[in-house]
Parts: structure tokens; sequence; C-alpha cells
């Protein structure tokens, strides 16, 4: 084994890692710079023409739409609904759920609402961070378990985008790759609600509230399950959110406790009910569900259309077109539930001003961020390959390079070590879907030489990638900002560190354990 390539084909990501923990360089910028390295290894090393090169990172960006403009879409639909006072609506609301039993009242908010605002293109990290201020939880708690909670169901946020992505990397059907994620979801969802109570109150929390959070944790990821055997694998986020809302619900009525206290709203929450009713606050999501369930059916004719027939492939690299599917992706149909929804949502011309100066302000980066990991996946993906698009020579391929080198230091172990890779390209890129982008290729390749099942192992890897949420810095810092609270988030880390180590280990085990 040649250490030089080793070194060479890690190279990007060791950069990437060190320039956001060491300098503290903000994502985006990180990733153009790993770029620019893995460009540079690729044409001077691994012997990558520069059109390949260049190409196979457009072709990344490409690939990168459901994600990238899913975060443009959904931020401009989130800003619309806060200028219009949609979002302060739906917050009274949630404040008045189940103020008499922490423990629920933590399940519901941060697993039932988190996993759904997750699922719609809301961000739970902006959103749920004032609320748990608000119903009188300390800054740490505020921050923590937001992002402790995105991690509950990160695999299907956003409409399944991840799962989505990582069914066109495999080249398999979403329904079919989706069982490979669901069958972790009961175990780490639970893991995760148990993690939240732990945050709140150590072990004696834990103790006092471990059923209602394995009811949440457990309903959340047998949803994920049944969804995926329905073949209704973008809206298992949804489901899984309200089912989670619905257990707790059924979970207070059989303990005989309150479900709503109207006595917590402040004056600020009494004018936000007055300013707009709850259905024209809740308008953009309800519509999209609806558009989501119309298009995502397969019993009804708009999936085939939208996903077969209308799939509208883009060939940048030969004979590996990259689909678009425009009208069966879901940031069209945010953008199309957005415009339905102003008429009820009534913006005067300085708020829909304010929110696009927002949007302006704020997209643009977190897009490129998205793009750029992508960008690298894909690079590196292809290096060593000519202009005729073939690999002549498998030690110039980067992913070929670590897949060796991987096989060699774990060998049948790499089951146990591939959440843990999951886990750091989440860290590093910021989201599950640029995890799967990265890695996916790499473990195809070393199950493969070792004789394990691929898609488990990759799929285990994923799931590592979306339990980076929690130690993510830049959804840490997003949630602070929300409540104004920006450098609290680096003690947070210390905490839910250890947390992700710990669920990142149960699904080692599982991974381990299945996929031989």
């Amino acid at each position: 084994m040649n250490l030089l390539s080793v070194l060479l084909a890690l190279l990007p990501i060791l950069v990437v890692l060190i320039l956001l923990v060491w300098r503290k360089m903000a994502a985006d910028l990180a990733g153009l710079i790993g770029w620019s390295v893995a460009a540079l290894a690729a044409v001077l090393y691994f012997q990558t023409p520069l059109t390949v090169t260049l190409k196979a990172s457009l072709s990344g960006v490409v690939a990168s739409f459901p994600i990238t403009l899913m975060v443009a879409a959904s931020l401009l639909q989130v800003f619309l609904m806060a200028e219009t006072g949609a979002l302060a609506r739906v917050v009274a609301l949630i404040k008045t759920v189940a103020p008499k039993d922490q423990v629920v009242q933590i399940m519901i908010v941060n697993v039932g609402f988190g996993t759904l605002l997750a699922a719609l293109g809301a961000t739970p990290v902006s959103i749920l961070p004032p609320i748990m201020l608000a119903l009188g939880y300390t800054s740490f708690v505020a921050i923590a378990l937001p992002a402790l909670g995105y991690d509950a169901l990160c695999t299907y946020a956003l409409l399944g985008v991840p799962v989505v992505v990582f069914s066109g990397l495999v080249g398999k059907p979403v329904d079919e790759v989706g069982g490979y994620f669901a069958r972790f979801m009961p175990v780490i969802s639970a893991c995760i609600a148990i993690g939240m109570l732990w945050i709140v109150g150590r072990w004696k929390l834990v103790w006092r509230g471990l059923l209602p959070a394995l009811l949440a944790g457990l309903s959340a990821g047998f949803v994920a399950v049944g969804m995926n055997a329905l073949g209704l694998v973008p809206l298992t986020g949804v489901a899984a959110g309200l089912g989670v809302v619905l257990v707790m619900f059924l979970y207070l009525l059989a303990t005989r406790r309150p479900l709503r206290d109207r006595g917590v709203l402040t004056k600020a929450d009494l004018t936000a009910e007055k300013r707009i009713p709850l259905w024209a606050a809740l308008s953009p999501w309800l519509i999209l569900v609806v558009f989501a369930i119309l298009v995502n059916l397969p019993s009804l004719p708009f999936y085939t259309l939208t996903f077969k027939t209308l799939a509208m492939p883009m060939e940048i690299i030969p004979g590996a077109p990259e689909k678009m599917r425009l009208f069966w992706q879901a940031y069209f149909w945010i953008l199309v539930s957005t415009l339905l929804a102003l008429p009820f949502l009534k913006p005067t011309k300085k708020q829909l001003g304010d929110s696009f100066k927002k949007w302006l302000k704020r997209a643009p980066r977190p897009m490129l961020a998205s793009a750029v990991f992508f960008a690298i996946a894909y690079l590196m993906n292809h290096s060593g390959k000519g202009l005729d698009w073939t690999l002549a020579n498998p030690d110039n391929n980067m992913i070929a390079v670590l897949a060796n080198a991987s096989s060699a230091a774990f060998g049948r172990f790499y089951p146990l070590a591939a959440p843990y890779l999951g886990l750091l390209a989440g860290f590093v890129s910021g989201s599950e879907a640029s995890a799967i982008a990265m890695l996916t290729s790499l473990h195809l390749s070393t199950a493969e030489t070792i004789g394990a099942a691929g898609l488990l192992i990759a799929a285990a890897s994923g799931i590592g990638g979306g339990l980076a949420s929690v130690i993510s810095p830049a959804k840490l810092q997003n949630a602070a900002a929300a409540i104004d609270r920006i450098g609290e988030e680096s003690s947070i880390l210390r905490v839910t560190f250890v947390i992700s180590l710990v669920i990142t280990a149960v699904a080692a085990v599982m991974a381990m354990v299945w996929a031989f």
C-alpha cells in the first residue's frame, strides 16, 4: 500500500476538518479550499485530466440540487412566514401543548414537531430554541435539544432528500434503499429521545421519563419502517412527526394529564393569535403536504409522471446522467406552496421585500456549502479516469485507494468504523446528504473487498452522518443565534459530542451484526 497515495486521497477531508475545528472557518469557505486541494491532488498526483476534474465537479454540483435548492426554497418560505407573523402564531400553539408534563413536552416539541418541521423543509434549530426558552428551559437546553432532535429522523428530513440522494448514488429505487435506513430507526430514535432527557435532567429524569421517551422514539422509528413498506419514503418525516405527537397525546389521556394550557401564553402570543388565524399560518405547510402526497403516492399517476416520465436527465458525465426531476423535487413544491399561500398570509410589500432581503443575505452561503461538498465527493469518485471516462489504473482513484486502505486497516470489522466515518463526514460537511455523497462509493468498494453488505454499511454511515447534526458547528450556531446566545455552542458541543459518540456506537454494533 502506497502511504503517500492514502494521505493525498485523505487530504481534502483532513484540510476541511482542520479548517473547521482549528481555524473555525465557515463551512462554505472550508469546502472551497477542500475542493481546491482535491482538484490539485487529482490532476497532479492521480493523473486526472483537467477536463474530467471540472466535469466531475460540475456533475456533483448538479447532483446537489435536491439539497442546495431545497435550502434556498425552505429559507425563503420560513422568512416569509416569519415576516407575516405565521411563525409566531405556530409558536403560540406549540407553547400551550402539555406544559404540565416536562418529559412529554420535550418529546412533542423536539421529536414530534422537530421531525415534522425538518421533513417540511423548515429548520428546527431556528424555530424551536425560542420556544424552549419561552417554556422556561435554560439557553443550554434550548440550543442542545432542537439540535439533537434534528437527528431523530434526519435521514427523512426535507421530504426524504438524503434517501433520494443515496438512491441516485447507488442506482437503486428509493423504496428499496429506504429499508436499509428504516431498520435502524426504532433503536436510534429511542436512543435520541433518552439522550434528550439526560441533557435536561441527567439520569434522574431519564428514569422518570423512560416510558414516554421510549414510546416517542419507537413510534417514530416504526412509522419509518411502515412508511418504507408502503413505498412512501419521502413522506416518512411528516408521518413520523405526527405519529409522535399522536402517541404522546394518547399517553397523556391514558395518564389523565391535561393536553393544553393557554395560561402560559404571553401578551405577544395572544397578539400573534389575533393577527393571523392558525389555518392561515399553517397554510404553506398544509399545501406542501397535499402536493407531497400527490406526487409520491405510487397508486396515483402523478408519481410516474413526475418521477419517471419527466425525469429530465442531464448528462455531464457520459453514460451517467443526473436526473433532474424538477416537477417531483421537494424544492419545486415548496416554492409552489409558498406562492399559493400568499393570499392567506397576506404579506405587505414591505414584508415581501424584507423576506427577500433576508433570503439574499442568508441563503447563498449554505447553498454554496452544500454544492461544494457534493463537488468534492464526485471529484474523488471519478479521479484517475481518462478522457474516455474509464479507469485504467485503480491506484489512481482516490476512493479505490481509501477503500483498499480501509479494508486493510479494519478488515471484517469495517462495519463498526463506517458509522463513525459518516459522523466525521457529517461534522465536516454539515449535512447527512453531503456525508452520503462523500462516502457511499468508499463504503461500497470496501464492503465488496471484505464480502459484506455494502448498501447496509453505506446506510449505517448515513445514520452517522445524521447524528452529526448535534455536533455540527453550523447547526449549533444557528440554534444559538436564534436566541441571541452565540458563543454558548462551544460548551454545548462538549456534552453533545459524547452523546453522538454513544449513539453512533449503537448504530455501529447494529451494522456489524447485520453486515455479514
